[in-house]
């Protein structure tokens, strides 16, 4: 599908920024628009790293932004990521406010009700809730980045704890949740109400071989 496709189905300023990176969708992209990514659904998106995942939680957070006035969460398991994607979001759209709550520290954070699309780890987020910050209701996209790390003994119950109070509390929201190696996506996906995305189309073809004595050989 070409980007041109969609022109006058998302706001100028998001496809002008996404026309300036790329000119056709990828597989996974096209299946998401196709199962109502810019109508509202929630979707479980299931396919192998660098295939567009992020793209498609992008257009559903931005759109939200500016033709609904509402906020987006961006959801990390890791610091180091929430950094990576602050960093990313910030300079492809100088349009919108972009913030980022990774911190320690328990409170409310009310200076977040001041942006637009707020990235966060699971751990912090939790803290958010608890001290029930206000600014949480006017979140009209959450967006859940390593949706398998609810599998993880020691900070999974977090995750599924906040997605759960998060479907409680914002009624409305679209839910978009991502992973490149979740095990049991039907069943995620029926958790979530969302629809199933699964795609293995690769930029790079993987190849498969065993390496012994300074040559690889290939299945």
């Amino acid at each position: 599908m070409d980007i041109e496709e969609i022109k006058e189905r998302i706001p100028k300023p998001l496809y002008d920024s996404i026309s300036r990176r790329i000119s056709k969708l990828r597989p996974a992209q096209e299946k998401a628009i196709r199962k109502g990514l810019l109508e509202g659904r929630n979707l479980l998106v299931c396919t192998p790293t660098a295939s567009g995942k992020t793209l498609i939680a992008e257009m559903a957070m931005v759109k939200s932004i500016i033709e609904q006035g509402r906020k987006a969460l961006y959801i990390v398991p890791l610091k180091a990521l929430a950094n990576e994607k602050y960093s990313d979001f910030k300079e492809r759209y100088k349009f919108i406010r972009v913030a980022k709550s990774i911190g320690d520290f328990d409170s409310s954070s009310p200076r977040l009700g001041g942006y637009d699309l707020i990235i966060t780890t699971s751990e912090k987020l939790d803290s958010l809730l608890r001290h029930r910050a206000s600014w949480i209701y006017d979140v009209g996209v959450v967006v859940i980045d390593e949706i398998h790390i609810m599998n993880d003994v020691s900070r999974g119950a977090t995750i599924e704890i906040i997605i759960t109070l998060l479907r409680k509390v914002l009624n409305n929201a679209q839910i978009i949740a991502l992973s490149a190696t979740v095990g049991n996506p039907e069943e995620i996906a029926d958790w979530l109400s969302a629809e199933l995305i699964v795609d293995d189309w690769r930029p790079v073809r993987l190849y498969q071989g065993v390496f012994l004595d300074g040559t690889i050989e290939y299945s």
